[in-house]
């Protein structure tokens, strides 16, 4: 089992920036990956980017390419978010999210969400 615990979220203006963060604890296996969804009321939870634990192959949705990145720290077990260039439709709560490959079995874990909001 994996418990994700995020911090970061906060209101910033339009055009600045703000950097998320996920730790992991419980096991945590090689087959790993771990990314970011938002959902904003009354809209369906987004993918945002993603990123490989073993490679560190990078995916990021086409809104938030050029602006966002994704890193992680393998030491800290945590996966970061950074936002630069931020925009009012980027308001949303932002949740972390692990994905886990053991054999054949797939697991999903979420953390709890934080909220973005970017005033125009």
């Amino acid at each position: 089992q994996v418990q994700l615990v995020e911090s970061g979220g906060g209101l910033v203006q339009a055009g600045g920036s703000l950097r998320l963060s996920c730790a992991a604890s419980g096991r945590t296996l090689s087959s790993v990956a771990m990314g970011w969804f938002r959902q904003a009321p009354g809209k369906q939870r987004d993918f945002v980017a993603a990123i490989s634990w073993n490679n560190g192959n990078t995916y990021y949705a086409d809104s938030v390419k050029g602006r966002f990145t994704i890193s992680r720290d393998n030491a800290k077990n945590t996966v970061y978010l950074q936002m630069n260039s931020l925009k009012p439709e980027d308001t949303a709560v932002y949740y972390c999210h692990a994905y886990v490959v053991v054999g054949r079995l797939e697991y999903s874990y979420w953390g709890q969400g934080t909220q973005v909001t970017v005033s125009s």
